[in-house]
């Protein structure tokens, strides 16, 4: 008997130990300095740190936490999540916002979305919209459990792209209690109707159909092929919308290539999977979100517009539109001088403000 009870517990102090690694082995963060990175800046008062943990599928997000440096660890603050442009990674925008988010009091996490970035997923560039959304729940997971941060206080963020992802994560995760969206794209809209509904059913059909096949040519090991994203080079014929997002991507204004990736993928989702985003209606039940509010940002020149005017069509009150003049869409990507900041730290205070 006496055996049949050492043997139980050391089974369980194992158990415990085994699940106390597993727990501690879920997010990492670890100070570091900003200064080898060109496409955003951090002032000297805030502290930078690289974090990762694991979404809801165990695969390990990447992060980029901006801490006040004056703030009071000790006590519950508030904080936003910030996603970067279709195509891009952290370092892209959506580091650019949290940098200056975190300089005007807030705690503000950047993520790569899985797939993409120093996240994990394989393939790489993989389109998986849901994962992308699910992105999001899992950095509310990691600030919520944070002991400085109010896990009734955290807000989203999303820019292009991701603007829609925050908007699927938003409608099923009631804990993100503010949400904005800058520059939006509806990913599914884009790619099955085109700016505009400039794409035809045929079009459509035709790009699915490319898709499928080459399903046929990786199953059987063949090479990875990639679409869309930013042209490498410009020519007479290059369209102006390719233009404006080669002047970011390609350029060192927001170059950027991710510790083993490649230029040449950059921006590129794969072919075989892209055509997921047929299946993506962000805006289908927005109204759902509501009474949280929803801030959407665009500019009086943005190609991507009638994204965010769809979205806040649709979407119920609390909501606002703010279009800022002389902007165009990549410019609210990275210009300061245009991105409406103190629009932006207004809307979190107020809604964000520490709960009594």
């Amino acid at each position: 008997m006496k055996k049949l009870i050492f043997i139980a517990l050391t089974a369980i102090f194992f158990y415990g130990t085994a699940h106390a690694q597993s727990t501690s082995n879920l997010f990492q963060m670890k100070e570091i300095s900003a200064k080898d990175y060109t496409t955003f800046k951090v002032s000297d008062k805030v502290a930078l740190y690289a974090v990762s943990f694991k979404n809801q599928y165990n695969l390990q997000v990447a992060g980029h936490l901006f801490i006040p440096k004056n703030m009071d660890r000790k006590a519950k603050n508030a904080a936003i999540i910030i996603g970067h442009p279709m195509g891009a990674v952290k370092e892209q925008s959506a580091d650019v916002y949290a940098s200056n988010m975190a300089d005007r009091g807030f705690i503000a996490l950047a993520i790569d979305l899985s797939f993409w970035g120093e996240s994990e997923g394989s393939p790489r560039n993989a389109v998986l919209p849901d994962i992308y959304a699910e992105d999001f729940s899992a950095a509310v997971d990691f600030l919520g459990t944070r002991e400085f941060v109010d896990r009734e206080r955290i807000g989203v963020l999303g820019v292009c792209g991701s603007g829609s992802f925050v908007i699927s994560a938003a409608k099923i995760d009631p804990r993100m209690k503010a949400i904005a969206t800058v520059s939006m794209y509806d990913m599914g809209s884009a790619n099955r109707n085109a700016l505009h509904h400039s794409q035809s059913l045929a079009q459509r059909k035709k790009i699915e159909a490319e898709a499928a096949e080459q399903r046929y040519a990786e199953f059987l090991g063949g090479e990875t092929k990639y679409t869309g994203g930013t042209t490498h080079q410009l020519d007479a014929n290059t369209h102006p919308i390719q233009r404006e997002f080669f002047e970011f991507y390609r350029t060192p204004r927001g170059e950027y290539t991710p510790k083993g990736g490649s230029p040449k993928t950059t921006t590129h989702p794969t072919l075989s999977s892209n055509t997921k985003f047929n299946n993506f209606y962000p805006f289908n039940d927005i109204e759902t979100i509501s009474p949280r509010p929803m801030l959407f940002i665009t500019g009086d020149e943005a190609h991507s517009r009638e994204f965010s005017e769809d979205a806040y069509k649709r979407a119920g009150q609390p909501k606002e539109l703010v279009i800022v003049p002389n902007a165009g869409h990549v410019d609210l990507y990275d210009k300061t001088d245009l991105i409406p900041f103190d629009k932006l730290e207004a809307f979190f205070i107020k809604h964000l403000k520490e709960q009594k």
